[in-house]
């Protein structure tokens, strides 16, 4: 490897995000360029954030020098992918471990969008003040400058051998019997290019998509019936929903913000009844948020039993349209149904973590995308749910969250993802457990987040390393309940090659 590294900075579309993470950035940048010095190298900033799949190409295009992306905050697959696809100069990905915007998150995303394009990639993180005082994150980089890569245990990630279930073969039986039909509201939400499948992935594996452009929302939305908004309302009202209306910088989120997403909510569970859709693929899109409110209230109302106009179960909704968390939550919900559990399943963000009890206890946090089952345990109520107003930095169009602290219990956990080399769909599946915090680290740990988004407190049946290193998304799919076996059974009767996470 050459003595010179470029480091580049990754960014969100967005420059208000970008520009509230610069202090970050800059002092990240600043420890790693003073590590590469302690190991000899020499390094160049590409200066400015990266923030169009057009400036990955025109900025990293062009350089043949091993490149450090440094990922302190949330930002795109392409603002990377773009600009390194078909080369093969080293390429490192270095965050801070940092719950605060988090950098963490961007990593994963962009190492599995690097992954499922066949591009060779190498991963280092640390939480520490001053990077170079951190042993083991100076060898991963003196390692990555010497060879071009990084090398991580694998003793905690194994093929799954062949397992044979018979509550795997009877939902095996029904999907053969009638696909899984998704109805995908848009894909590749903010540059999540490893979540978008398609049909010559999802077909093979029982599944396959209906694209519906939301656009629709717009012109349907507001011609939803006013009587069904208001009979809406009152249901969550009286199933126990907490709204923080108007409280503190949320002066613009009232009942009148709540109630145009449960009409975005009505009009999908009418688009899911017209397509008789199995589950639902939600983007995330730019374009939608000045015209209408957040969708996280009406995902977390679908992904749970308890919701207006019900039919008994859930309707498994995968937020920012991720198919790699869509699949395995469908699949986990039917096993779940099978074996007589809470027919829910939990989609959050792999965002950060600490110890706790001597163990690595990860906080898993997403927009709101997550069932009101995790904070009751009860699916016949909304008991535990409490909508803030999403964070105006995001979302300028007023709506709540779907929020709420998860029960402690034992989970089974999963994820699909795509592997490059040979454009194969792989199952990951593992054991784990949700854990009661203390309340005051439990408050010091989701005030380090995003406080208004539902928080799970989880030990994921690894080390902390297994899941940085083999990882591959910012998302993962949780199940109260044990399923593991059922899960790998049933993911590899669908033809997945399965990845077991632990013992």
């Amino acid at each position: 490897m050459t003595s010179v590294v470029t480091l580049f900075w990754p960014g969100d579309h967005r420059a208000r995000p970008n520009e509230t993470a610069r202090p970050s950035i800059e002092a990240a940048t600043s420890q790693l360029e003073r590590a590469l010095r302690k190991l000899g190298r020499a390094s160049r900033r590409i200066e400015g954030f990266i923030t169009k799949p057009s400036e990955a190409i025109t900025r990293l295009g062009p350089v043949d020098d091993p490149l450090i992306g440094v990922c302190v905050h949330w930002f795109y697959g392409p603002h990377t992918t773009d600009g390194v696809v078909g080369k093969d100069n080293p390429l490192l990905l270095a965050s801070n471990f940092s719950g605060q915007w988090p950098g963490l998150v961007g990593l994963l995303n962009t190492g599995a969008c690097l992954e499922s394009l066949n591009r060779p990639f190498s991963r280092a993180w640390t939480s520490a003040e001053d990077w170079t005082e951190d042993e083991a994150f100076m060898a991963r980089l003196d390692e990555w400058c010497r060879t071009g890569r990084t090398v991580y245990p694998e003793s905690e990630v194994t093929a799954a051998a062949a397992t044979r279930d018979t509550l795997a073969a009877e939902v095996l039986g029904g999907i053969r019997k009638r696909r899984v039909l998704a109805l995908m509201l848009g894909d590749t939400s903010m540059g999540m290019i490893n979540g978008y499948f398609g049909p010559r992935l999802l077909n093979p594996i029982g599944f396959t998509e209906h694209k519906i452009d939301q656009a629709w929302l717009v012109d349907r939305a507001p011609k939803v019936d006013a009587g069904r908004v208001e009979d809406a309302y009152r249901f969550v009202c009286s199933r126990g929903v907490t709204f923080h209306h108007g409280e503190g910088e949320a002066e613009d989120f009232g009942p009148e913000a709540t109630k145009e997403q449960l009409r975005d909510y009505l009009a999908v569970l009418d688009l899911v009844r017209e397509y008789e859709a199995d589950c639902l693929g939600w983007q995330y899109q730019l374009g939608l948020i000045p015209l209408r409110p957040p969708s996280d209230f009406a995902e977390g109302l679908f992904n749970s039993v308890c919701r207006p106009e019900p039919d008994g179960e859930p309707i498994i909704c995968a937020t920012e349209a991720d198919q790699g968390n869509l699949v395995p939550m469908e699949l986990m919900k039917r096993l779940l149904k099978g074996k007589g559990l809470a027919p829910c399943v939990h989609f959050h963000d792999v965002r950060w973590g600490g110890e706790h009890g001597g163990r690595f206890v990860w906080v898993l946090l997403n927009s709101g995308s997550c069932s009101a089952y995790a904070f009751s345990h009860d699916v016949e109520t909304l008991r535990g749910v409490h909508s803030y107003r999403q964070p105006a930095q995001y979302f300028p169009n007023a709506g709540g969250t779907f929020a709420g602290e998860s029960l402690p219990g034992a989970v089974t956990w999963a994820r699909a993802w795509l592997r490059g080399r040979d454009q194969r769909l792989v199952m990951d599946v593992g054991r784990g457990e949700v854990v009661k915090l203390p309340e005051a680290k439990r408050d010091a740990w989701w005030n380090g987040t995003t406080r208004q988004w539902p928080f799970m407190a989880c030990d994921l049946g690894v080390t902390q390393e297994t899941i940085m290193a083999h990882h591959m998304s910012n998302h993962v799919a949780v199940a109260y309940g044990d399923i593991h076996r059922e899960m790998i059974a049933l993911s590899q009767g669908l033809g997945f090659e399965v990845r077991v996470f632990g013992k």
